[in-house]
């Protein structure tokens, strides 16, 4: 719902930044950072938790609450130890808020971390995600502590501090008859729609009088008659902290949605509450408050983001602001100009310029003149985009504007013409209060006028993990804009803080809390040096010279690679001169001169670069990584050989081809293939002499091996004096010699190869012909132009078989799994079997297809688990009857009463090949498909072969007694439940036993069908005097699914499909129901117990209405009980759930205005025939609990199905490394959920 506006902070990562070749660690592993400049800890936002992080932020600055909170001890709180301890008492919520208090001011480390804390208040990591309202987390906090802190010294916490009164009054003009009403208050919600600031919001609240007269009258209660009276609201007792809700987001009722309203709200620094009390003689100090946090909020109604602006009372902080060090923060720079922008609002303006005006009035287009004089730039080019028409604008605001009665003079109305208007630099009207009933303001402490920054008035920014000084002046910043002011927190001006609690964090923190922040910095300390150490140390591997030897080029062990390695981890911060000392104490036995030399793993072998030189240099000064390879020798030669180091000589390993001697069917071209090393400034002339003595030519492929033949290039004989490595040949890349009888396949003239133009590669081919042996594998080198049988061939002769062998085998691919394919005709090209090279062939017994021929699988019977696959070969011209014919001769069947179907995608026997005379080859059977043999014949075209299955739902007795067998209060035993073919788990509430099938015609009738099932032999043993007194289902998913209605109706206008299984339920009476008619199961729940008595059927007439209240009614009447004395629920079998048909009018859209309310047969209920209404008498039973012992037993299947499933897809994941692509996040606005804190009972 919020997207990204939650930010997380990830402070807990070290600031260090990791070196060039640094090593990765998992970040949880670093312990977090330390505290920044300000001293001043932040909160993690743990993904949608800005606002309570916020207000944590605002009472840890409270300090009068800190110290009541730290006043209480593990006496009457308890400890967090005792947790586990069963009949121990914690009131954990203050414990934890304690905790996070304590850490907050004395862990150094950047950031806290609030999830002990939600933890406590029952949230889940769905709860921490989910973004709520502020305010309302304020009332639920203070309730909880509430709770958990009664029967303690800290039960009156909150009232003390938070708790004020207001009193609403009722004067009756005649009699002067007071009545009044007393409200207590821990926060007040003022208005902002309308409204220029907060002094004007609460003149209108405890000011303003509202007058019954005229038509709305007051029913006195002392003259016992309609007067006229006024109505005020007064403050009658003000607490010493007064919290302010501003009210931002509003609903616009002709829109149908939610706003936030952004235009300008002003708020004092100091504001003196005396005109809005109800005692007004006492002194000053008791009505002036101090504005000591802002809460703000950024975003619109359905998201956004939380941060405070904070006053430091006690001067914890450090407050420097970076810019007046000459370090202006670019960010912040950006940051202020978009919030000045935003602050420049056009109905402050427009107030200011009328309020000059000595005419109180003026017209319109002279007041756009001044607009333009004033700012220097239109209306129209300033605000028209955003504002509209100024005429339109000012309309649009008749409580500030008022017109002539020609309209085209503006002023401001009366009550704005007596305040005095100030307008600051950036366009903003600043006001002090009006004035009224003879109260006399103190314009000088209650102006809206901010203070400038100044010793002792500290402001910081605590936006979750991140804080960051702030000038008092910055607030004004946030009267308007979608980033803006929504709570305030007032604290009065006569509460003194005692001098030692000034920049004192351990002021009244308890010891057996400063003991815990001592222990906890220690460790951080002592983690913090480990992870320096570790980020910044580096391992070096050295590679010894006398374990080395130079042959080929290059450097190879004497031993293994292992063995030649001595690792060193060092710091990176020290110099080379001690990494030399180092190594000289790890080689005591060494002699001579010591060189300490870069060197490289290369696929020839190590390579050396260059020498470290200057000791005073640092590791990390001279480019040394971690992971680095350091030779140890004495500058010269390695084992009496001198070594050629650097760049220029490094070796490169080539791929030699040459044509092959002797070349299998003609077709392509073979190669043999060598690998060589050779120094990359060896010149090609020498390479030339040293690989072709003779003379030839020299072809390279820089794509390396198995590209395409098209990247082959003639190397000239001007070429001849380059290097290796100039003319571009790497590790791996391939050169092709061609002696002096192999030069006709090239033309020089362009340098091209022109006899082939085939992919060089090759093909694997595995020995599956001796299943006593080993299976052996070989690669076999070919093109896509190599015929098959020559693949063969040369598979024969390299797995050493017998050549006889070639007249009674053949090549067949090998898919991913594991099985083998189709066999490949041997006179197809491997282009034309479409074979991908690095393929892997199976060498099988029996012959290949000829291209006239199908190669086919088959099993028999419906189930391939347990009917073997088999293979087959015939002619494609081959019809399907003597292709079944075939099938049956091999898999040693016989008769007529067999067909052929094909396997669809499910692996089931899906579409039947009915014409049994056409081949093969015009029903687009192709190669490698697979079919099955069926049992039964056809039936002839227009029939239907339907299953039939006959239903009787089980009596309550069977059922109670196949469910119940209970232990420790569990049903355990499984029989109730079965497991689908798709995993899922069903419960069997009815009988099915499945009689036989019938053929019956397309256009045969439903009575038809009804009168043929009677006759098979499982049906005759019940008495059905007439096919009415049999209903009709369809089956899905082993249970009833569609009702078939009209016994006259014909078959084929049900659209039943191939295959429709049916299923007949017996009746005791004649039954014929209508399209509007809705059959329904109600089962009566057994008082006192889970289970439901046997189920009735219900028809219920839907023609006028589907709705909740009228099935209520009818369940009501059918089971004789009062409608309000019944609840009713519809159950959904496959998910083993209940969902509560309840009877009030659900929300209709504009498209639906027309319809009362939805319908049953829409979501969620989806109600048809067939589905169970359970049915709960409140007169007997007043659970609302219709689940049962089987619906558990269910669920916990379905659980344990879902897991193994889930187990068994990660594991194939792991097994074959598929990993799936991220997919795009696309936002969605999350569900609005209540906010809640759980809280034990302490009383």
């Amino acid at each position: 719902m919020f997207g990204d506006l939650f930010e997380e902070d990830f402070s807990f990562i070290s600031n260090n930044q990791s070196g060039k070749g640094k090593k990765s660690k998992h970040r949880d592993t670093e312990p977090p950072g330390p505290r920044e400049f300000t001293s001043l800890s932040g909160i993690k936002n743990q993904g949608g938790t800005c606002y309570l992080n916020s207000l944590l932020q605002t009472l840890l600055f409270t300090p009068e609450f800190r110290e009541a909170l730290f006043s209480l001890g593990p006496e009457e709180l308890g400890t967090l130890d005792d947790i586990s301890k069963p009949d121990a008492k914690v009131r954990i919520i203050p414990l934890q808020l304690q905790r996070l208090f304590a850490q907050l001011l004395l862990l150094d480390q950047q950031a806290a971390s609030t999830t002990d804390l939600t933890e406590s208040f029952g949230w889940n990591s769905n709860e921490e995600m989910r973004q709520h309202d502020v305010q309302e987390l304020n009332r639920i906090l203070f309730s909880a502590l509430e709770t958990s802190l009664v029967g303690t010294s800290g039960h009156d916490i909150i009232n003390q501090l938070y708790h004020g009164i207001v009193v609403n009054q009722i004067v009756c003009k005649e009699c002067k008859n007071v009545s009044e009403r007393q409200e207590d208050f821990l926060d007040l919600t003022v208005a902002v729609k309308g409204v220029a600031g907060l002094e004007e919001a609460l003149w209108n609240m405890y000011v303003e009088e509202e007058y019954f007269e005229n038509d709305n009258l007051y029913r006195c209660g002392a003259c016992d008659k309609l007067v006229e009276a006024s109505k005020s609201a007064k403050l009658r007792k003000l607490p010493p902290f007064l919290t302010i809700s501003l009210l931002r987001f509003n609903f616009d009722f002709e829109k149908c949605e939610r706003y936030k309203e952004t235009s300008c709200y002003t708020f004092p620094i100091q504001i003196n509450l005396r005109p809005f009390c109800e005692q007004t003689e006492l002194d000053d100090s008791e009505y002036m408050y101090e504005l000591f946090s802002v809460i703000i909020h950024k975003g619109g109604c359905y998201g956004g983001h939380y941060h405070v602006y904070i006053r430091d009372v006690d001067e914890l902080g450090n407050w420097q602001l970076q810019e007046e060090e000459g370090n202006m923060v670019e960010d912040k720079v950006l940051r202020d100009t978009e919030n000045a922008k935003e602050v420049e609002n056009p109905l402050a303006v427009l107030k200011g310029i009328l309020s000059e005006e000595e005419s109180k009035q003026m017209p319109v287009d002279q007041l756009g003149q001044k607009l333009l004089e004033k700012k220097g730039m239109s209306w129209n080019k300033k605000y028209r985009k955003q504002y509209g028409a100024l005429r339109k604008y000012l309309q649009n605001h008749p409580q500030i504007f008022q017109f002539s009665p020609d309209e085209n003079k503006v002023g401001l109305k009366e009550k704005y013409h007596k305040l005095p208007f100030k307008s600051d630099s950036q366009g903003q009207v600043l006001q002090s209060p009006p004035q009224k009933n003879d109260v006399q303001w103190n314009l000088e402490k209650t102006s809206a006028t901010l203070r400038d920054s100044s010793a002792g008035c500290h402001w910081f920014d605590l936006n979750d993990s991140k804080v960051q000084p702030i000038k008092e002046k910055d607030i004004e910043k946030q009267f308007q804009g979608k980033e803006s002011a929504y709570m305030l927190f007032y604290r009065k001006s006569q509460l003194k803080r005692p001098p030692e609690a000034r920049g004192n964090p351990r002021y009244r923190i308890p010891e057996h809390l400063l003991n815990e922040m001592n222990a906890a910095n220690a460790e951080l300390q002592k983690k913090r040096v480990e992870c320096d150490s570790a980020n910044n140390g580096i391992d070096l591997h050295l590679h010894l010279s006398s374990c080395y030897k130079f042959h080929n080029g290059a450097l190879h062990p004497s031993l293994t690679w292992k063995e030649s390695i001595v690792d060193l981890t060092i710091d990176r911060r020290k110099t080379l001169g001690d990494l030399r000392q180092s190594v000289f104490q790890m080689l005591e036995s060494w002699e001579g001169d010591m060189i300490l030399s870069i060197a490289k793993p290369l696929p020839a072998g190590l390579h050396i670069y260059h020498s470290l030189d200057g000791d005073e240099l640092t590791l990390d000064g001279i480019g040394l990584a971690d992971g680095a390879d350091i030779f140890v020798w004495n500058g010269k030669e390695v084992g009496g050989t001198k070594v050629l180091t650097g760049l220029d000589h490094e070796p490169v390993i080539l791929n030699v081809l040459r044509l092959a001697e002797y070349n299998e069917g003609g077709k392509g071209q073979h190669f043999t293939e060598s690998q060589h090393i050779i120094p990359c400034s060896t010149e090609l002339g020498a390479l030339r002499r040293a690989l072709a003595p003779s003379g030839g030519i020299v072809l390279k492929n820089g794509s390396g091996l198995g590209k395409d033949a098209k990247n082959w290039e003639v190397l000239p004989e001007e070429d001849m004096k380059e290097t290796v490595k100039s003319v571009g040949l790497t590790d791996g890349c391939s050169i092709l010699i061609l002696d002096s009888h192999d030069q006709s396949l090239v033309n020089v003239s362009n340098g091209n190869l022109t006899a082939f133009t085939y992919d060089i590669s090759w093909l694997q081919v595995k020995n599956f012909c001796r299943t006593d042996a080993e299976e052996k594998q070989v690669k076999i080198t070919a093109t896509i132009e190599t015929v098959m049988a020559d693949i063969k061939m040369k598979a024969i002769q390299e797995l050493q078989l017998e050549e006889e062998l070639a007249n009674d085998s053949c090549l067949r691919p090998v898919s991913g799994n594991g099985k083998l394919l189709s066999p490949v005709p041997e006179d197809y090209t491997v282009k034309e079997a479409e074979l991908k090279m690095g393929s892997l062939l199976g060498l099988c017994h029996g012959k290949s297809p000829t291209s006239t021929q199908l190669f086919l699988y088959f099993i028999v019977g419906s189930d391939q688990h347990t009917s073997p696959e088999m293979e087959i070969v015939v002619e494609e011209t081959a019809s399907v009857r003597e292709c079944l014919n075939l099938m049956l001769e091999k898999s040693g069947l016989s008769g007529d009463n067999w067909h052929l179907r094909r396997l669809d995608w499910c692996y089931e026997a899906g579409e039947a090949l009915s014409q049994e005379n056409a081949t093969l080859k015009e029903l687009n059977v192709c190669r490698g498909d697979t079919l099955v043999v069926t049992e039964g014949k056809l039936p002839p075209k227009g029939f239907l072969k339907i299953p039939i299955w006959w239903y009787k739902p089980l009596n309550r007795m069977e059922h109670q007694e196949n469910a119940r067998d209970q232990v420790n209060g569990v049903t355990c035993k499984m029989e109730a439940l079965q497991v689908s073919p798709a995993g899922e788990c069903v419960q069997t509430d009815m009988d099915l036993c499945y009689a036989g099938s019938i053929e019956i015609s397309g256009e045969a009738s439903l009575e038809d069908l009804k009168i043929q099932a009677m006759t098979l032999p499982c049906c005759q043993e019940q008495i059905v005097p007439l096919p009415a007194f049999l209903r009709a289902w369809t089956v899905e998913s082993k249970r009833p699914g569609k009702l078939l209605r009209n016994n006259k109706q014909q078959l084929n206008e049900y659209k039943l499909g191939a295959r429709v299984e049916i299923c007949i339920e017996p009746l005791q009476k004649e039954e014929n129901l209508g399209p509007h008619e809705l059959l329904l199961r109600v089962q009566m729940g057994i008082p006192g117990q889970r289970d439901y008595y046997h189920s009735t059927d219900l028809v219920w007439d839907i023609s006028k209405e589907c709705t909740a209240w009228a099935l209520r009614q009818r369940v009501a009447s059918h089971c004789c009980l009062p409608v309000d004395k019944i609840e009713i629920a519809k159950y959904f079998p496959e998910k083993f759930e209940w969902l509560l048909i309840s009877s009030w009018t659900q929300q209709i859209s504009k498209k639906k205005r027309k319809k009362k309310q939805e319908s049953l047969q829409s979501a969620p209920y989806h109600l048809r025939d067939g589905d169970i209404i359970g049915v709960k008498n409140l007169l007997l039973d007043d659970t609302k609990d219709f689940s049962t012992v089987r619906d558990d037993i269910g669920k916990e299947k379905q659980r344990q199905l879902a897991l193994e499933k889930k187990k068994s897809r990660q594991a194939e994941r792991l097994q074959n490394h598929i990993f799936s692509e991220e997919k795009v996040n696309i936002k969605h606005r999350k569900p609005e959920v209540a906010l809640s804190i759980n809280v034990g009972v302490f009383r």
